[in-house]
């Protein structure tokens, strides 16, 4: 028997980890290691795994020493947990295997592997196995030079390969939240998405009894929770996201409406009325939109063709009446940006509903239309670090300080308290019925009680907190255990921003106007150059 030790590397303090949050209602991450839950769904039988995702637990020695080999994915944001895994596992004498999307992009970040996995799984498996145990097999007779890379298929997988992933290797009862996936695959070109880079642009899709067999495994296993679809795009491919959702909805019925959902799709979901309804009547209640920004020659520049349709502020009203709540990403630093955008961000984002906006300075990811057009251009300063809030890879057109404080002063104000339960409010206002379940069980009431303790009592928000809750008092069923998740969210945001975001871009900008600074000063002066008319002339 192989003894496969599966690693999920840790992630840094962030925006959506919610880490402030998570210690407030005695939860360690907000999703698991889907990847490689996934991943061990498809590797021999016979072979015995063992998960340690460094967010809930420690990667202790006994596991190393119980291993054969060691798995390792993550995500670039990752890398440094990544690496310090690499160093352990090297040290414990253990051959070390990486996959995942770092691992796919990037592969020169990992010289210390053994083996590179490149691409899906599905359908290579049996390429993978094989590999892994002549590694085994050879193990210390072998020199060390360099990783074996398995590169990724042209052609990719069919959905309908994927088998229900291994959640039974988790320790649910630390996730706020788990993960299924619907679809790979995105149909769009935006140029800064290495998702289709990664996954291709065809939308490739489960079959219904695919994603019913997932829910029934989590609910067999006792998880209670949310559901995060993690499609690139949900409704990539629609005509068959149409098929599925009925199912979902009968589903959910059937079995007392357990699971509230959530997902990515882009934002033309908004100009189908009887799609947002029916994923309503399944469970959704909350949706990631790549809004990006309100500029339409940012946008056509950037290949993000599909949000030139709708005006964005009508687009998240629409969808918001719907009762879809709008999570948005924007973007500052597009080649087209001047010092004016900032303002218009600001006005879009504090005039609509979005409680949760992410707002992030163009970056150049690996392999994207973008990393090679700037590549092109002489315009990438390295690979992106695994900190947001630092200066990009992306030598901007705009003057880089500006564009620093401009960014800057943007988050502060839209994660000051006022600004961000005021959007909160501004939803409560706009949004429709929302089906989903209400207060149940004791883990609802214990976030409660805590919500009441930590904000309502303690926070120096308490009287943002308990005016967001009287409006959702008087609103809609379930709006009220949606206002304290909001608050509990709000507190990670708000904290975050004001401790880590801000001071780190203060730093940027310092660092930065000191690197002017240095360079002024090692600059030689230029030759001074007369004209005749500058000559002295003799005395008469």
């Amino acid at each position: 028997m192989t003894n496969v030790l599966l690693v999920y590397p840790r992630f840094p303090v962030t925006y959506w980890g919610f880490q402030d949050a998570l210690k407030l209602v005695n939860k360690r991450a907000s999703l698991p290691p889907l990847g490689l839950v996934t991943l061990a769904a498809c590797l021999p039988a016979t072979w015995s795994f063992r998960l340690v995702d460094l967010n809930v637990s420690e990667l202790r020695q006994e596991d190393l020493r119980w291993s054969d080999v060691v798995f390792l994915s993550g995500m670039l944001v990752q890398l440094d947990s990544m690496r310090s895994v690499m160093e352990r596992t090297r040290a414990a004498g253990r051959p070390l295997v990486v996959g995942g999307p770092t691992a796919t992009t990037a592969p020169d970040h990992f010289p210390d592997a053994d083996l590179v996995f490149q691409g899906e799984i599905e359908g290579r498996a049996p390429d993978l196995a094989r590999a892994v145990e002549e590694l085994i097999a050879g193990w210390g007779e072998m020199a060390p030079s360099g990783p074996r890379i398995i590169v990724a298929n042209e052609v990719r997988p069919d959905m309908s390969d994927v088998s229900v992933p291994r959640f039974d290797l988790l320790e649910l009862e630390h996730y706020t939240s788990m993960a299924i996936q619907y679809s790979r695959g995105c149909p769009f070109r935006c140029e800064f998405c290495d998702v289709i880079e990664i996954f291709g642009r065809v939308s490739r899709v489960k079959a219904a009894r695919q994603i019913i067999a997932e829910l029934d495994a989590l609910r067999e296993l006792g998880f209670e929770g949310s559901v995060f679809l993690v499609d690139d795009n949900f409704i990539g491919n629609k005509r068959e996201v149409v098929k599925l959702l009925p199912m979902l909805a009968r589903w959910q019925d059937a079995h007392g409406r357990p699971y509230e959902l959530y997902t990515e799709a882009s934002i033309n979901l908004a100009s189908d009325p009887a799609l947002m309804e029916a994923m309503v009547r399944a469970g959704f209640s909350t949706v990631f939109v790549g809004i990006e920004t309100p500029s339409k020659i940012a946008l056509a520049e950037s290949g993000k063709g599909q949000n030139l349709r709708q005006d964005p502020a009508e687009a998240i009203a629409t969808m918001t009446r719907a009762g879809l709540e709008v999570m948005g990403g924007f973007i500052v630093g597009f080649d087209s940006d001047g010092p004016d955008i900032f303002d218009a961000q600001r006005e879009l984002i504090m005039g609509s509903p979005v409680c949760l906006a992410m707002v992030g300075l163009l970056i150049a990811l690996p392999g994207t239309a973008l990393w090679k057009r700037l590549e092109r251009e002489g315009r990438l300063r390295g690979a992106p670090g695994g900190d947001q809030f630092e200066r990009s890879n992306v030598s901007p057109v705009m003057d880089e300080e500006d564009l620093l404080r401009g960014y800057r002063d943007l988050l502060r104000d839209l994660y000051s308290p006022e600004a961000y339960y005021k959007r909160c409010e501004a939803y409560v206002d706009q949004v429709g019925t929302i089906p989903v379940s209400g207060w149940r069980g004791i883990e609802d009431i214990h976030y409660f009680l805590k919500a009441l303790l930590h904000i309502g009592i303690r926070s120096p928000r308490r009287l943002l907190f308990w005016r967001l809750l009287l409006k959702a008092l008087g609103a809609r069923p379930h709006t009220l255990k949606w206002a304290v998740v909001k608050a509990l969210q709000g507190e990670h945001m708000i904290r975050y921003t004001a401790e880590h975001v801000l001071p780190s871009l203060d730093q940027a900008i310092e660092e930065l106007v000191e690197e002017r600074r240095m360079a002024r000063a090692t600059t030689p002066p230029a030759p001074l150059v007369f004209s005749t008319e500058d000559r002295p002339r003799a005395a008469l």
